[in-house]
């Protein structure tokens, strides 16, 4: 395809770098935590360290206990299973929207699953023994007079002893009993949720209680009014993106998206996919075509940013080479999770680690001035010292990652 017609807002790639770093927040930090996730349609919290270090980068002075009171005090936040089946921490009136446009339409999917695994343990009814546990699990949690951790929900309900086996033709294969699967059950199905963890901040070890002993009930919204919605929280987050782009970041049949965005009355821009490609079509909301706000946002620089893995500012995206270059094999694993990243003026320069003693390293992959590596290494030693000696693993490491990590 060819550069558009003049009449067809064109997006090359240095406005939509600007517009990454104005958008996620990274040219203008806050500090309002429920804002920054707002803002980014949800934090990517898959791996539980990532919320709090995607806010370290977004939210002034920052710290462990902040996320913590709006999770466990405030309750303003709650971490819900949605797009593409990961896990995010959202407001609650995203939650609501997120819930009806995705978390209810895995349900089926799920029960389908666990009944297959169970089936082939040669378990006879499993759907009615799938059901009996997950009977069991509610009633055991709402006798509960607190939040229970999933590792003392197996021993004190004899339907969750159950076994599977879990990636039969992996190396990693395991049998565990289904207590995660009713769990994954019921809170997708909107009856438990999950509250503090047990251990650290980096912990995924959640305690459990029924949902309304934690939140209001969510408002019912129609199917097609919470994708509607959620696209154009997209648009105008990640916008502009082409359909391929909000498919992928839905994890949505295309139809979905063309509905939606028609619903919406999105514009038909083009975008640079790349660095000198050609343009392709891409959308955006009618009432966003000016730049001026993002340019202003993100004058100045350069501006360095140590981005964790799964960054919502990596993961937003299915076409990445406009901020990516030639770096994806050495910034994603094999299943296309990205691992820590060193962002630059919105391009992706190179990764950072841990090391053994908690010292944030970095290697690029680019040439960079010697102002811009002499504040690389400054923000490495701001993680550092903000780390206070706890050791984050994570569980998607890049290529270029596990090799710092190791070095």
């Amino acid at each position: 395809m060819t550069r558009p017609a003049a009449s067809i807002r064109h997006f090359d790639v240095v406005e939509r770098r600007r517009r990454l770093l104005a958008r996620q927040r990274l040219a203008t930090p806050t500090t309002g935590i429920e804002e920054v996730a707002g803002d980014l349609v949800g934090i990517h919290s898959t791996d539980p360290a990532t919320v709090y270090l995607s806010l370290y980068q977004r939210v002034r002075d920052f710290i462990v206990g902040d996320l913590d009171t709006a999770l466990f005090e405030r309750r303003s936040l709650m971490r819900i299973l949605g797009m593409r089946r990961t896990m995010f921490v959202v407001p609650l009136d995203l939650a609501a929207v997120i819930d009806a446009a995705c978390t209810k339409l895995l349900v089926a999917n799920e029960r389908r699953r666990t009944v297959q695994l169970m089936e082939a343990e040669g378990i006879a009814d499993p759907a009615a023994v799938l059901e009996q546990a997950c009977r069991a699990t509610l009633a055991f949690l709402l006798a509960a007079d607190e939040p229970v951790a999933a590792r003392a929900m197996t021993p004190a309900i004899p339907e969750l002893r159950t076994q599977v086996t879990m990636a039969a033709d992996r190396s990693y294969s395991s049998r565990p009993a289904i207590t995660n699967r009713v769990l994954l059950h019921l809170s997708t199905e909107g009856h438990i949720v999950r509250t503090r963890p047990l251990g650290s901040w980096v912990s995924s070890q959640y305690r459990w209680t029924p949902t309304p002993r934690w939140f209001d009930p969510f408002p019912v919204i129609e199917v097609a009014t919470a994708k509607r919605e959620l696209v154009r929280r997209w648009l105008g987050t990640y916008g502009p993106g082409t359909t391929s782009d909000i498919a992928w970041w839905t994890k949505w049949p295309k139809r979905d998206v063309t509905a939606a965005l028609s619903e919406l009355g999105a514009v038909e821009v083009s975008v640079e996919p790349g660095p000198g490609r050609p343009a392709v079509p891409a959308w955006t909301l009618a009432d966003d075509l000016d730049e001026a706000a993002d340019a202003a946002a993100s004058a100045g620089g350069p501006r360095v940013h140590l981005l964790p893995a799964l960054d919502s500012a990596i993961m937003g995206w299915k076409e990445r080479d406009w901020y990516l270059g030639a770096h994806a094999t050495a910034l994603f694993d094999r299943n296309g999770n990205a691992g820590p990243i060193v962002l630059v003026d919105g391009v992706a320069v190179g990764a950072w680690a841990q090391r053994q003693g908690g010292r944030v390293v970095t290697e690029l992959l680019e040439a960079v001035s010697a102002t811009t590596a002499a504040l690389i290494a400054i923000r490495a030693d701001e993680l550092t010292d903000w780390f206070a000696g706890v050791r984050v693993t994570p569980r998607f490491p890049n290529p270029l990652e596990r090799r710092l990590a190791n070095g």
